[in-house]
C-alpha cells in the first residue's frame, strides 16, 4: 500500500478518488472526489507548520461558520483526530468549497470583492477569543529576514545572487517605520490566489490556505494583500507595476465594510506595510535563490527552484519600488 493511501485510508477514501491541485506554493494538496463531485481536499503540511495548527484552524473557522460565513472546515479522521503523521509530515483534510481561484487580479471589480471579503473576514473575527496553538517562527520579522540575506550575501556566491542580495539590502535601507498598531486576529497570508470567487457578478466567496491565521497587524495583513492584488502580472514574471487603480478598489470594497474597525495609523500602515512586505518578500526568495529548499516552484515554466526564485526576487524589488514612487498617492487613497 502506498503512503497516500494509507493517509485516504484514515479518513475512509481510496487512493483513486484524490486527484492533486496545482497552484499551491508550500503544502501538496489533493482534491477528494466522490462519484466525481469533489468534497474535501486533503493535504500534506509542509513542516513548518506544526500539527497544531489545525486546531486553529478549526476554531476558527467554527467562528466563522457561527457569524454566517462560507469557510472551509476541518474534516477530522474516522478515529477524530484533527491530523495524522506519516512519513514524518502532518496530514489533514478540509471540506471543499466551490470558487474560482485567480493569481492576478482581472480587474477592479474583483479587487473590490475580494476588498470586501476581507472586510467580513475582520469583522467576523473581531470579538473572537482564542489562544493560538501554533505560531510560525519569524513570520513577517523583516530584520530577521535581511539579515539572514546579508549572511549569505557576506558569503559569496554566484556573483549574480550577491549582487541581487545586495540590492535588495539597499532597497532596505530606506524603509518608513511601521506605526505601533494593535495585534489582531488575522489570516496571514491573503495573496490573491488564497481567495475564492464566484463570477457574474464577481463576489468574493471565502478566504483558503489557513495555515497562518494568528495574531498580527493590518501593516502585514492588508499591506500583503495590496503586494499581491496590485501587481496585475504576478510574482514571477517581469514588467512589474503597482496599480493604483486596483489599490483604490480594494481598500474602499474593505473600507465599505469595515471601516470602524481601522484607526488611522492603521491606514497609514497599509501602505508602509505594502512596501515593507514587499522588500521582505524579495528577500526570502533571494535566501531561497542560496539555499534552494523552501519555495515550491513552476516546473514546467523554469528549469530550476533557484531560477524561479531569481525571477520572483527580482519582481520584488522591483514591485517595492514601484510602491514607493506612488506612496504617496496610495497615502491619500486610505485617508481619504
Amino acid at each position: 500500500m502506498s503512503e497516500l493511501a494509507g493517509v485516504a485510508r484514515a479518513w475512509g477514501w481510496a487512493e483513486d478518488q484524490l486527484s492533486p491541485l496545482a497552484g499551491g506554493l508550500i503544502n501538496q494538496t489533493y482534491a477528494v472526489r466522490e462519484h466525481g463531485v469533489p468534497t474535501a481536499v486533503l493535504q500534506r503540511v509542509h513542516p513548518v507548520f506544526g500539527g497544531e495548527v489545525n486546531l486553529d484552524i478549526e476554531a476558527v473557522t467554527a467562528h466563522l461558520a457561527a457569524k454566517g460565513m462560507t469557510t472551509p472546515r476541518l474534516v477530522r479522521t474516522l478515529a477524530g483526530e484533527p491530523w495524522i503523521v506519516a512519513g514524518g509530515r502532518v496530514w489533514r483534510a478540509l471540506s471543499w468549497v466551490d470558487g474560482v481561484t485567480v493569481h492576478t487580479v482581472p480587474d477592479p471589480s474583483w479587487a473590490t470583492a475580494g476588498g470586501e471579503l476581507l472586510g467580513r473576514f475582520h469583522r467576523a473575527v473581531a470579538d473572537l477569543a482564542h489562544d493560538y496553538h501554533f505560531a510560525r517562527a519569524g513570520v513577517h520579522d523583516t530584520a530577521g529576514h535581511l539579515a539572514t540575506l546579508a549572511v549569505h550575501v557576506a558569503a559569496g556566491g554566484d556573483p549574480e545572487w550577491v549582487e541581487l542580495g545586495r540590492e535588495i539590502a539597499a532597497q532596505a535601507s530606506d524603509l518608513p517605520p511601521l506605526p505601533q498598531t494593535a495585534a489582531r486576529h488575522c489570516h496571514g497570508d491573503l495573496k490573491i490566489s488564497n481567495l475564492l470567487f464566484h463570477t457574474e457578478p464577481v463576489r468574493g466567496v471565502c478566504l483558503v490556505d489557513l495555515d497562518t491565521v494568528g495574531k498580527s497587524t493590518m501593516a502585514f495583513e492588508l499591506g500583503d494583500a495590496m503586494r499581491s492584488w496590485c501587481n496585475p502580472r504576478g510574482e514571477d514574471t517581469g514588467g512589474v507595476r503597482f496599480d493604483l487603480e486596483i489599490f483604490g478598489a480594494a481598500i474602499r470594497g474593505f473600507r465599505s465594510v469595515a471601516d470602524a474597525l481601522l484607526t488611522a495609523d492603521e491606514r497609514t500602515a497599509i501602505v508602509l506595510g505594502t512596501e515593507t512586505v514587499t522588500v521582505e518578500l524579495a528577500a526570502r526568495f533571494c535566501v531561497d535563490v542560496f539555499r534552494d529548499d523552501y519555495f515550491g516552484w513552476d516546473a514546467s515554466r523554469f528549469p530550476s527552484r533557484r531560477a524561479h526564485n531569481l525571477v520572483r526576487a527580482r519582481g520584488q524589488l522591483a514591485l517595492a519600488q514601484a510602491i514607493r514612487a506612488v506612496r504617496s498617492d496610495a497615502l491619500e487613497i486610505v485617508h481619504g
